[in-house]
């Protein structure tokens, strides 16, 4: 089983779903846990009865909401503490440090940063790691309309002195009116659906793909995607 971190103050639910319907196309087992403090796949991902706390499945991905940490989702199972959960994949999304801190995300196999440049998406988003206590190492998801150099400068400017290991690449998603359109769409239809969404926003979901899952390659990655297009 592997956990993967998607930390920061942008909100990017829809992204973290999109990567678990590929990896679920390819036969794997993923429980997507929203830990923001808003919650919202509690708004965007449909659920018959929804409680405090619950998981339901969502196109063959599980997403859990309302849960504090790893062993309240082991309770709602029925699994023994001193036992895994039986996915391949946890994706943890989360806004604030207590989550980070009790899903462990320290330990995580992968953590990525997700922020737009917004003021609020960076500063917000680097005010959840100034409270690290140990080093993590992270990756930037940047959404950017034309991303420039000096962005990216201005992120390291702000997070200097925090405990962080920028990994040497960067995942840059393109701020598009039209990728947008297609995520309220799939929303309102409770569906998820990759047909309309840019070229460009299908590569970096490929790329994200593949980096997660560390043995499957791009051409069969880009086959599942055009399968998902065609609703297969």
């Amino acid at each position: 089983m592997k956990k993967i971190g998607f930390i920061g103050a942008y909100d990017k639910i829809d992204l973290v779903i999109y990567i678990a319907k590929i990896l679920t196309a390819l036969g794997k087992k993923v429980l997507v846990i929203d830990a923001t403090t808003n919650q919202k796949a509690r708004y965007v991902v449909p659920v018959i009865n929804p409680t405090k706390t619950y998981i339901t499945e969502y196109e063959e991905i599980d997403i859990a909401v309302g849960f504090g940490d790893v062993e309240e989702i082991k309770n709602y199972l029925g699994v023994e503490n001193n036992q895994e959960l039986e996915y391949d994949f946890i994706f943890v999304d989360t806004d604030n440090s207590e989550a980070l801190e009790k899903f462990n995300l320290k330990e995580a196999a992968k953590n990525y940063f997700v922020s737009s440049f917004d003021a609020y998406s960076l500063k917000k988003g680097l005010e959840i790691l100034r409270e690290l206590k140990s080093v993590i190492s992270l990756t930037k998801i940047l959404f950017s309309k034309e991303m420039s150099k000096e962005e990216d400068d201005y992120l390291n400017f702000l997070s200097l002195g925090y405990k962080i290991i920028w990994s040497e690449y960067k995942i840059y998603f393109p701020i598009e009116n039209g990728d947008l359109s297609v995520i309220y769409e799939n929303q309102r239809l409770a569906k998820i659906r990759f047909k309309k969404l840019s070229i460009e926003y299908k590569d970096q979901l490929e790329y994200l793909s593949e980096e997660i899952l560390g043995n499957v390659s791009e051409s069969t990655i880009r086959k599942v995607i055009k399968n998902i297009e065609k609703g297969i």
